[in-house]
């Protein structure tokens, strides 16, 4: 077994990252929340020793976006400076949530 094999670590979040990145793969125009995710996991892989597949998966999302790391930074510093919280509903979609101030008024 090569040094290179043996020194790979497995993360305790590839798992559920993995999942993400494969839901990733499948955006051909992402979104805000597209965005960070693929910032958040490039971040959070960028010299960890192992998950080589999250790595991989991450430069081919980025090319089929066709950005780089430091546009994809780029772009995701503005978002959260937008005021991005994740779970977030946009603005659009919160109007006519729903929530009926009427019986309010009543008397």
């Amino acid at each position: 077994m090569g040094r290179r094999a043996m020194d790979d670590q497995n993360h305790p979040l590839h798992a559920s990252d993995r999942q993400t990145v494969d839901r990733l793969l499948a955006v051909e125009l992402p979104l805000d929340e597209h965005l960070v995710d693929a910032a958040r996991l490039q971040m959070r892989y960028a010299g960890f020793p192992g998950a080589a597949d999250i790595r991989d998966d991450l430069a081919k999302i980025l090319r089929l976006w066709g950005l780089d790391g430091e546009a994809l930074h780029g772009r995701t510093r503005a978002i959260w400076a937008a005021g991005f919280r994740p779970g977030a509903a946009p603005v659009a979609e919160a109007v006519g949530s729903g929530f009926d101030t009427a019986s309010d008024d009543a008397g």
